[in-house]
């Protein structure tokens, strides 16, 4: 009888040979060609079980390599996620929040599964404190060089040295508008908080819709400028005083929400929303495509508004440490981010990537501030954990009417 070897066995035995095992390999060869069929059939199913064996153990050798990341909703061109994974090989996983607090609950519990995230400046340096992030290896990050020092200089208040993180995207927190809605309403476009903390003058808008971002952290510190307060208060009494403000304010808001205002502005579903710069821009954006008949204008405050960063970190308990480095070094690269904040109408802290930026961008001052404006812009600070509870149940009553 003529033995045939199947191809997978043979080649089993050339990767093993290759490996050093050939000697064992000739003995079970050796067998083969001396025993009768029955003890044949017995010795190939052992083959074939050794090279199932070998094969699993190369595919787990060559594992998928992978990042995590958890960052704000629509805030990037998902093409350069495809274009990371091209250039590196590494898949990214991409999941998306829109409020500082889910993305902080989740990481005080700790397992969050993600390599990257990216929280907000105050919320990130209350953070750093509880030792969630894990500091950044600088020798992997040589893209750092392109960072902008005026960005670094305010954003070091939250994190001293960059030890956990980089810029982002950074913009201001102010008011979108149905320009055409609010003119028919008001006689004027929006240019002051009045708009919004004058219960008479938002009490007019409540027919066509008014939203206001679920953020305590920057909502209670632009109640606290518009009454000419420090916005970045820690006291109490500072505090009740935006809190009963804003319940002034609370019967003619629709809703309180993060991330729906951008729909419902392009849509004409809203007439007015507090909230994100560059949020406020995808909306315009959006309506021009639409073709409805739907202007969208933002207004940064004449009486201020914040000045706000967000920063991408690594969790302390993140499995993909070395390709969350390569993603954040890509992220600096000029025309990566250029990319960004051109498709999300965001400003960006890297200096070098200013001239690849698209002139409706860097030519916007609602966008990159000019000095006059950037001198009204105010900073916060994170809350202790005390005046943070005291922070919560305003919020929490402002939202709820209760």
């Amino acid at each position: 009888m003529r033995l045939v070897y199947p191809a997978s066995i043979l080649f089993a035995y050339r990767d093993l040979a290759a490996l050093k095992f050939e000697p064992r390999w000739r003995q079970v060869i050796a067998v083969i060609k001396t025993k009768g069929s029955a003890e044949m059939k017995s010795v190939l199913k052992s083959l074939a079980l050794c090279a199932a064996t070998f094969a699993l153990v190369g595919t787990s050798g060559a594992q998928e390599r992978v990042v995590n990341v958890y960052n704000w909703s629509d805030y990037i061109d998902e093409s350069i996620l495809a274009d990371f994974t091209k250039e590196t090989g590494i898949k990214v996983v991409y999941d998306v929040f829109d409020s500082n607090e889910i993305l902080e609950t989740k990481l005080l519990a700790g397992g969050t599964g993600y390599d990257v995230v990216v929280p907000s400046g105050v919320f990130l340096a209350r953070q750093i404190q509880a030792g969630v992030f894990q500091p950044l290896d600088k020798s992997k990050l040589p893209n750092s060089v392109n960072m902008w020092d005026s960005v670094l200089d305010r954003t070091a208040t939250y994190d001293p040295g960059h030890k956990y993180s980089i810029n982002y995207m950074w913009g201001t927190t102010g008011i979108g508008y149905n320009t055409k809605a609010v003119k028919e309403r008001l006689g004027e476009e929006i240019s002051s908080w009045d708009v919004i903390f004058d219960p008479e003058k938002l009490a007019k808008l409540k027919d066509c819709g008014v939203h206001v971002l679920d953020a305590p952290a920057e909502l209670i510190p632009a109640a606290l400028n518009h009454l000419g307060k420090n916005p970045d208060s820690k006291d109490k009494d500072d505090i009740a005083a935006a809190e009963a403000l804003l319940e002034k304010i609370r019967p003619n808001v629709q809703k309180f929400h993060s991330s729906e205002y951008i729909n419902a502005l392009a849509n004409g579903d809203i007439c007015v929303a507090v909230g994100w710069s560059g949020d406020v821009f995808q909306a315009r954006d959006r309506a021009a495509e639409a073709k409805a008949g739907v202007e969208i204008g933002y207004a940064i405050p004449k009486k201020g508004a914040l000045m706000w960063f967000d920063q991408m970190a690594i969790p302390a308990d993140a499995k993909n440490v070395e390709e969350a480095h390569i993603f954040l070094n890509y992220i600096m690269k000029p025309e990566v981010i250029a990319k960004a904040s051109n498709y999300v109408f965001y400003a960006n802290g890297n200096k070098a990537s200013q001239p690849l930026l698209d002139k409706e961008v860097t030519g916007d001052p609602a966008i990159y501030p000019d000095a006059a404006t950037l001198e009204k812009l105010y900073i916060t600070t994170p809350y202790d954990a005390r005046t943070q509870r005291v922070v919560t149940r305003a919020w929490t009553k402002v939202k709820t009417g209760q």
